[in-house]
């Protein structure tokens, strides 16, 4: 593991646990979602810089870390990259598929790289779903298709992978 991702796995581990964030389903550290994410991303071979933000995804969306933080830690590349796959809305219930189109629309204008991050972030979610939530897993794992399917940009391996996931 390079410097720059060392960096971002650290600081990544240490902005989850901060807010005590546990993974949904298996009350795990959060941080193995982002490890299996840069893991994933890791093995498309895709450049440093990807990886560190596959570590830093959900670091706005679900810390008190700033994208302007990111930037002055990381760089603006860096900054530029978790920017795009972080949600611009939560979805909320009642409002959800308003918030799912406007993030699934964010997501599309992705760059490929964003777009792999995304991908590999999407089929580590999906696995869950299909193993911990059978009752409602057909309902999530089709909006996990129907994001899928506006990601046509990020890594052609990873996409066939998540593709399998969320069929």
């Amino acid at each position: 593991m390079t410097d720059l991702v060392s960096r971002a796995a650290a600081f990544a581990t240490a902005a989850h646990a901060g807010v005590g964030q546990r993974r949904k389903y298996t009350n795990e550290p959060f941080i193995v979602h982002p490890r299996r994410v840069a893991e994933l991303v890791a093995s498309t071979g895709a450049r440093d810089e990807v990886v560190a933000a596959a570590w830093l995804h959900d670091v706005v969306e679900d810390t008190n870390v700033t994208l302007a933080e990111i930037e002055a830690v990381f760089g603006a590349e860096i900054a530029t990259l978790v920017d795009m796959v972080t949600d611009v809305i939560p979805p909320e219930e009642g409002a959800r598929a308003l918030c799912l189109g406007l993030n699934r629309d964010h997501l599309a204008r992705a760059s490929a790289e964003a777009q792999t991050i995304s991908i590999a972030s999407l089929m580590d979610n999906a696995e869950l779903i299909a193993r911990y939530e059978a009752e409602q897993a057909e309902y999530h794992l089709h909006e996990k298709l129907e994001l899928l399917r506006v990601l046509g940009k990020g890594d052609a391996g990873l996409y066939m992978q998540a593709a399998l996931v969320v069929a």
